[in-house]
């Protein structure tokens, strides 16, 4: 009943559920949930009346008339959403379905989406992965002489910016046939867009395009890529040029060219993460504290550095580029106490840096907040064993937050009249100041208040690099040990 594109549209439905399949057509994929026994129910939607006379034509067919309804409605806005779990919207345009997402809320309820655009594909790609989306599954599938991509999405509610290579991919199996000849067809396309653009003399543009279309060829061929195309994604979303002087971020160890098979991520690179990534096969390591600070007088067979080469393993270091970026270590914080308060306004910048930078964060709640209570949730979204704080105010309502040892800023806060102070590593003339100048400070650990950066990371360098397996270190851990 169904062609290879409807059929892998099904084996990515749960059948947990209710399923809908938006723009039913013919009805043909709920017939097939319904009689296959994957689901017991599914809804078949469509904007217009005729693709419903169709439907119920089969529907009528196989005598299912009790397990499918038909609903005449613009995308999902007359669907009731009760008890689905799976929405199915194929044979669309990329443009089209995420209109129909956008009006959808409920679809961030833990609901499956299966997605089949006809056109735009990296266009949703990028604005699934915006939108707090994610793609767990993708796959390629041949029908006559055309290839059509299938995903299955889930919100989970971390934005991340999709870069042109995994926009255009996708999260497909670089192993896979299909999947290698939709790659090297999209390699082609863009080599054929790149001439064009050389033609009308647009050479940034060609270029641009050119590479693109070649590390898509590349890797459609050799299944993986160089070191160095980590280093220049991230250099793209974390620029190192934005590092405070004196710093050391940046490509650190290892050799660029050589391939890249499994990342590993850590706050630190220390001689168990290195041991932790040799036993776990990762050849690079990306961490938020340079392994390289201060100049190096020996490297020896202690040596964290001498360790990484003599083991192949690469290290790149993201510190306060990573502090600095919006959706960096600053900008994860800010995200998990959004979900926790509500602000007055937009957050402002706090430490300005010139060119647009800041370093930290001003935030208003709408409500004052119990100043222990408040310290209660801090420990909960840092995972903090213990929170140090003075509460010279009962109450907390203007609060600034930097990542790390932002003592230092306690000044700068009250200057910009905040009651309320956040960072780690607290020094105690800094503890003095907060209580001779009435307020709030809450130290909740270096290693808390950036170790959390970590997962963000790791779903960035999942939706850029589907080919690449990434880890966070388990020995990424407080350093610190606390008697209770």
């Amino acid at each position: 009943m169904l062609d290879n594109r409807l059929k892998a549209c099904a084996d990515f439905v749960s059948g947990k559920g209710i399923a809908c399949d938006v723009g039913t057509d013919h009805a043909y994929l709920p017939a097939e949930l319904v009689l296959t026994g994957k689901c017991s129910y599914v809804i078949a939607s469509d904007i217009n009346p005729k693709p419903l006379e169709f439907a119920e034509n089969t529907i009528n067919k196989y005598n299912i008339q009790d397990k499918v309804k038909l609903i005449l409605s613009d995308g999902l806005r007359e669907v009731p959403s009760d008890d689905v779990t799976d929405v199915i919207i194929a044979g669309m345009g990329g443009e089209t379905i995420i209109d129909i997402i956008k009006n959808a809320e409920w679809l961030k309820n833990e609901v499956t989406l299966i997605l089949q655009p006809m056109t735009k594909a990296p266009e949703l790609r990028k604005w699934l992965y915006a939108n707090g989306y994610k793609i767990s599954q993708e796959k390629a599938v041949e029908d006559g002489k055309f290839i059509y991509t299938v995903m299955k999405c889930i919100y989970c509610g971390d934005s991340v910016k999709l870069l042109d290579l995994a926009s255009v991919i996708g999260q497909l199996d670089v192993n896979d046939n299909i999947a290698r000849e939709y790659i090297n067809r999209k390699s082609h396309k863009l080599e054929k867009i790149a001439e064009g653009l050389k033609n009308s003399g647009d050479i940034k543009g060609y270029a641009e395009k050119s590479k693109l279309a070649g590390l898509i060829g590349l890797l459609a061929l050799e299944k993986r890529l160089g070191r160095i195309y980590v280093y220049e994604t991230l250099d793209r979303l974390y620029p190192f040029s934005h590092q405070e002087k004196w710093d050391n971020s940046g490509y650190l160890v290892g050799n660029r060219y050589r391939p890249v098979n499994k990342i590993m991520l850590s706050l630190d690179i220390t001689n168990d993460t290195v041991f932790e990534a040799r036993a776990k096969g990762c050849d690079m390591i990306i961490s938020h504290h340079p392994v390289i600070f201060e100049p190096l007088k020996s490297i020896n067979e202690t040596s964290v550095v001498y360790r990484l080469i003599q083991n192949d393993i690469s290290a790149i270091c993201m510190h306060t580029n990573l502090d600095i970026a919006e959706d960096g270590t600053n900008g994860v914080i800010l995200e998990k106490l959004s979900k926790r308060f509500k602000f007055y306004g937009e957050p402002e910048p706090f430490e300005e840096l010139g060119n647009g930078l800041s370093l930290g964060k001003i935030c208003t709640l709408e409500e004052e907040e119990d100043t222990e209570k408040f310290g209660s949730v801090l420990k909960e979204i840092f995972g903090c064993n213990v929170i140090r704080f003075c509460n010279r105010k009962r109450y907390v309502k203007r609060i600034v937050f930097c990542s790390g040892s932002g003592g230092s800023m306690l000044s700068e806060a009250m200057a910009k009249s905040c009651d309320t102070l956040i960072t780690g590593d607290v020094k105690h003339d800094v503890w003095i100041s907060a209580i001779n100048n009435n307020i709030n400070l809450f130290d909740c650990g270096h290693f808390h208040t950036e170790n959390l950066v970590l997962e963000h990371l790791k779903n960035v360098l999942d939706a850029n690099f589907p080919f690449i397996e990434t880890v966070i270190a388990e020995t990424s851990e407080d350093p610190v040990k606390y008697i209770k």
